[in-house]
């Protein structure tokens, strides 16, 4: 499994439900989309109950982000051009 901690990425909420991820993407971010648990993104893998929403910002990707024994969060990583470029080919 990936870490997170090597990547330039930036918590935008903390304890958060996989609802609670889903909905702040739906409302606050314009271009998202819809991802099964176990998605590989930044070669970390996505967990939570679908549907699992991921989003693009610019040059930045949000997404829940699920840390054993700590819990989920949603995560803003940014330069993500690699990863844009494949959310949007699937």
């Amino acid at each position: 499994m990936g870490c997170l901690e090597k990547l330039p990425y930036e918590v935008i909420q903390r304890n958060s439900s996989f609802k609670e991820a889903r909905e702040y993407v739906e409302k606050n971010i314009k271009e998202y989309y819809e991802v099964p648990p176990g998605y590989k993104i930044f070669d970390v893998y996505i967990i939570g109950v679908p549907p699992i929403k991921v989003g693009i910002d610019g040059d930045s990707v949000i997404f829940p982000y699920t840390k054993p024994c700590h819990g989920t969060f949603l995560v803003r990583v940014k330069e993500a051009h690699d990863e844009i470029k494949r959310l949007r080919k699937k």
